[in-house]
């Protein structure tokens, strides 16, 4: 009745729940959800209750929207239940005299449309019956916004008309256009007409009135308003196919989306309605089978669709019987819980579905996982292997087809089995699938699973209520643990297979399996957290404690919830619908999106555009990546560095999160999988230095492993290239507290020269001519490059089955400049390869003919002398010129020491008792005396048989001993050795060395 009814305490009374009501605006609406969609609708609870019995049999429900209690009519009462606590909280009997007030207050009119196209308002004070308008075509639906300011009307020929509460006309459009943001306005088609009639007169006209002029249609369209009223949808039957498609359209009469024909309803008649939830993201369609069976008796069902990329998904289906006092009379969605459904049987029977969003992945730890994800789509499982590849839905790498709506999957828990998956259809069948293995002609493709097994589940609690068992696990092989109601409030854990049945003193959300413990949690509906012990003949059910024995619960409910150890201890995760994190009770983060354990490490994508990963270990937040926002975790690959995200727009990417990447590699090298390490370190741009800083003796000892696993001259060669001294286990990509610190080897080397060289002689051991390249690289490569080594050994290529000269040459321009690499090649004084390289540059012959034309002339040992000075190798040049000729070249020689300053490598190059000695000597002694080394000096020229310079030196410097013993071996006469020895003495008492002033006039 519009105008009528109960009204339910506002939510911000103060009163029963006092949730805010969740309002969608609408661009977070419908529209904006056609987004692909990995995961699937899970029951954690639902509650069934066949102790509610009233007179008649219910016709209508709703929900109140401030306590949650559903409040059922039937044709002779209201009743006002709570199916929580299964207590009638009120009944008004709809046949007592007080019900209609005398002023007629609370009951205005009802609004009924006809089949024959007439809207009429029927006043319960007066009895008067009035006719608002008529479509000639007829009607086929009506329904009215939730704040009762718009109605929908579809008509006969298939088109939809808005009006306002006063029946003035807004659009008309047609259901099966194709034109998005399209509407006309009303001109034709409606008219108004008022006819009145009272008493018995009034009833029997009215019920005339309403007769259907035109033949019933069950699978008319069906109308459904989202929540908060600015978009609703419309189910037609589409003309070519006979599937049902769904149309939404804002409140203005625009088309806003439109779905793909929704196969596999054919069989099924519309038969009562479609509704949509709060949040627009699940659409029920209520249905009965087409054609009846033996006992005429049809089915009933509820079917839950999600849409995604426009594709429609059966998520779930609830198939009710054929008796019909099972079957529901009445359903709804809850106005404050987007995913609570509701639903009355004919019986009297309740029954809520509280469903939750869940990621069904395979729980492998080890790299036989495929990391396989599966989605429900009806009668199929589509199965995607992130391991091989990343296919967003609704495409798939497989598909596995079934004979009856698939409601829950699951993946075998044991190690080495993770790859089987389970389906739990609507029928009461388990179905078993085994996957096959890959192929290396297949190795970017899945082959299809192979069906191993279908079991039956006789459960007496299944032929009473749809998905009476939930929560299905699959431990072992044939083993599974699945979670059932029995009567009113008394919740059990059946183990399949017909085990045993463990009761639960409450009702069970959630149930985890850890695949390294083999533990199974239990989460209870107030966050209570219990044990399931499986593995003993008689299956029990203990608390939850930590190591020290306290109960450890959860402070509130969780909706996603798994295990794992940190810091050595088994703990439960659990994300709450408030997006806080917790283990046990204990709050580890919040502003959570979502999360996922993979070995040692604790995924997490925020609401504040972060994904972070905490080692379970140290409990250390290691990396930070900044991603969308409102991503997603879909599975993480294992053993692995691939994190599978969901985009909020729908799309899948895979993102390398460093401590991921870092925790593999440090996996990988430790067991010397070196090429892994190495190419994975390439494609992520790893630091390659990590390969010898890791662990410097391990490598060193395996570095033949390491090159024959390698195998390639190009990645040999790219691992010398960036090798740095820099340790990069201490800046780039520090340990974790947990693991052992590699210490660097202290011989003294440097960290580049003793790779080089280690990789030098490891390879010349092996094969030098197959690593010459690289043999090259770590002389080229060291602190000091040996470039002529380099050069000369690419001029002694002459080896079959080495690369020629020419290419070893070609490949070295691209480690050195050309101009250095010619200037080093002259270093070698071999012409030859000096014209080489020289053709190799962009020198022109003109430049470097003429000077190698004029070395080729030269004496050898000047020609040398000549190169070495040319590349300002001034000892070599120094060298070869002493062997030139020391009478010839000497004033050459002399002039370059002088200018070079290289009077010690000179003396050394002739003998002490030559002319050219004396003369170096002397000259070397001027040096020292310009640098006021005069003492030096005067040794020096002592020694070379120059005692009177020699005297001159050390007089200026004051060695009065020297200057005497000089003065002596002369010999100076008398008066001029005391005359020498008063001059010292003044000099000494000028510098107050009056002890020595003394002792030398003495």
């Amino acid at each position: 009745g519009r105008g009528g009814g109960l009204e339910p305490i506002p939510a911000d009374s103060g009163e029963g729940r006092g949730h805010p009501r969740q309002v969608t605006s609408l661009s977070q609406g419908y529209i904006q959800r056609q987004t692909s969609e990995v995961r699937n609708l899970k029951l954690p609870k639902s509650l069934r209750s066949s102790e509610l019995q009233g007179p008649g049999s219910p016709q209508c429900f709703s929900v109140r929207a401030d306590t949650g209690s559903l409040l059922i009519a039937s044709l002779y009462s209201i009743t006002e239940y709570d199916p929580r606590t299964g207590q009638v909280v009120s009944e008004a009997s709809l046949t007592a005299d007080s019900f209609l007030p005398e002023d007629g207050s609370g009951m205005v009119s009802a609004c009924l449309a006809t089949a024959s196209g007439d809207v009429v308002l029927f006043n319960l004070n007066t009895c008067q019956l009035e006719c608002v308008g008529s479509v000639d075509s007829g009607l086929t639906s009506m329904s009215w916004s939730p704040d009762e300011e718009l109605v929908i009307l579809t008509t006969g020929q298939e088109t939809i008309i808005m009006m306002t509460k006063d029946f003035e006309p807004i659009t008309e459009v047609g259901i099966h256009q194709d034109d998005f943001g399209e509407g006309k306005f009303i001109t034709v088609g409606w008219g108004k007409k008022e006819t009145q009639f009272h008493g018995s007169e009034g009833k029997q006209a009215a019920q005339k009135k309403i007769q259907p002029a035109v033949a019933w249609d069950d699978r008319r369209p069906r109308v459904t308003w989202r929540g908060d009223g600015q978009l609703f949808a419309v189910s037609a039957i589409c003309p070519q196919t006979g599937a049902m498609k769904i149309r939404v359209w804002n409140r203005e009469g625009v088309l806003q989306a439109t779905s793909e024909p929704i196969n596999g309803l054919e069989q099924f008649v519309v038969q009562i309605k479609i509704l949509m939830c709060v949040d627009s993201t699940v659409l029920a369609v209520w249905l009965e089978d087409m054609a009846a069976g033996e006992d005429g008796q049809v089915n009933s069902h509820i079917q839950l669709w999600t849409v995604g990329n426009y594709h429609w998904y059966l998520k779930q289906s609830l198939d009710f019987g054929r008796d019909p006092q099972k079957a529901p009379v009445c359903v709804c969605w809850d106005p404050e819980r987007p995913l609570q459904l509701h639903a009355v049987s004919r019986s009297w029977t309740s029954i809520t579905y509280d469903w939750g969003w869940m990621t069904e992945r395979s729980p492998g730890l080890d790299a036989t996982d495929n990391a396989n994800v599966a989605v429900i789509d009806g009668e199929k499982i589509l199965v995607t292997s992130f391991r091989q590849c990343v296919v967003p839905p609704p495409m798939s790498s497989f598909e596995l087809q079934l004979t009856s709506p698939v409601n829950q999957v699951t993946f075998l828990c044991r190690p080495q089995g993770t790859n089987q998956v389970a389906a739990f259809t609507a029928n009461g069948q388990i179905s078993i699938y085994s996957q096959g293995r890959l192929t290396k002609l297949a190795e970017c493709f899945v082959l299809p699973s192979k069906m191993s097994g279908i079991y039956l589940i006789i459960l007496a609690a299944l032929l009473d209520d749809p998905l009476a068992l939930r929560q299905l696990l699959w431990l072992e092989d044939e083993l599974f643990v699945g979670v059932s109601s029995g009567l009113l409030y008394s919740p059990f854990l059946a183990v399949l297979c017909f085990r045993a049945a463990v009761e639960v003193d409450g009702v069970v959300v959630s149930v985890v399996h850890c695949s390294q413990t083999g533990t199974v949690a239990l989460q209870l509906e107030d966050g209570q957290i219990r044990k399931l012990v499986w593995d003993h003949p008689e299956p029990s059910v203990e608390d939850w404690r930590d190591s020290s024995g306290c109960r450890i619960n959860f402070p509130v409910p969780c909706v996603q919830t798994a295990l794992c150890s940190i810091s050595g201890e088994e703990c439960l995760l659990g994300l709450t619908d408030r997006s806080h994190l917790y283990a046990g009770d204990t709050e580890l983060a919040s502003n959570v999106c979502s999360f996922a354990v993979c070995n040692d490490f604790l995924l997490i994508t925020t609401h504040s555009h972060t994904c972070r990963c905490l080692h379970l270990g140290t409990q250390n937040d290691e990396t930070l990546r900044r991603v969308e926002r409102g991503s997603r975790i879909v599975t993480v690959v294992p053993q692995d560095t691939r994190v599978i995200l969901q985009m909020p727009r729908g799309n899948l990417e895979t993102v390398h999160h460093r401590a991921l990447v870092l925790a593999q590699l440090r996996t990988w090298l430790d067991s010397l999988r070196f090429r892994d390490a190495f190419e994975c370190m390439r494609k992520l741009r790893i630091n390659l230095n990590l390969i010898y800083d890791h662990s410097p003796k391990v490598f060193l000892e395996k570095i033949q492993t390491f090159i024959t696993q390698l195998n390639s001259i190009n990645h040999i060669n790219l691992v010398l290239t960036e090798l740095k001294e820099e340790d990069t286990t201490s800046s780039m990509y520090p340990h974790p507290e947990s693991s052992s610190i590699q210490q660097q080897p202290s011989s003294g080397q440097k960290k580049v020269d003793v790779v080089c060289d280690a990789l030098r002689n490891a390879m010349e051991s092996m094969d030098p001519n197959k690593f010459s390249l690289s043999i090259l690289t770590a002389h080229v490569k060291k602190t000091v490059p040996e470039l002529e080594i380099a050069l000369q050994k690419v001029h002694e290529l002459r080896a079959p089955g080495a690369v020629s000269a020419e290419e070893a040459l070609k490949y070295l321009l691209f480690l050195v400049n050309v101009n250095d690499l010619y200037e080093h090649s002259l270093g070698t004084y071999d012409f030859d390869l000096v014209l080489m390289v020289a053709e190799k540059s962009q020198k022109d012959p003109k430049e470097y003919l003429p000077f190698l034309n004029m070395l080729k002339s030269l004496e050898p040992n000047y020609q040398r002398y000549t190169i070495d000075k040319h590349l300002k190798r001034y000892k070599k040049a120094l060298l070869h010129l002493s062997k030139c000729g020391q009478s010839e070249h000497f004033g050459e020689a002399l002039q370059l020491v002088k200018e070079q300053k290289l009077y010690s490598e000179a003396l050394k190059l002739y003998a002490t008792d030559s002319v050219h000695y004396k003369a170096l000597s002397c000259a070397y002694a001027e040096h020292l005396v310009e640098q006021q080394q005069a003492e030096q000096a005067g040794l020096l020229l002592w020694r070379c048989g120059e005692p009177v310079c020699a005297l001159q030196a050390f007089a200026g410097s004051s060695s009065w001993r020297n200057a005497i013993c000089v003065a002596q071996q002369i010999p100076l006469p008398p008066d001029q050795l005391a005359l020498l020895a008063r001059d010292l003495a003044e000099k000494l008492t000028e510098q107050r060395r009056y002890a020595d002033a003394a002792l030398l006039l003495d």
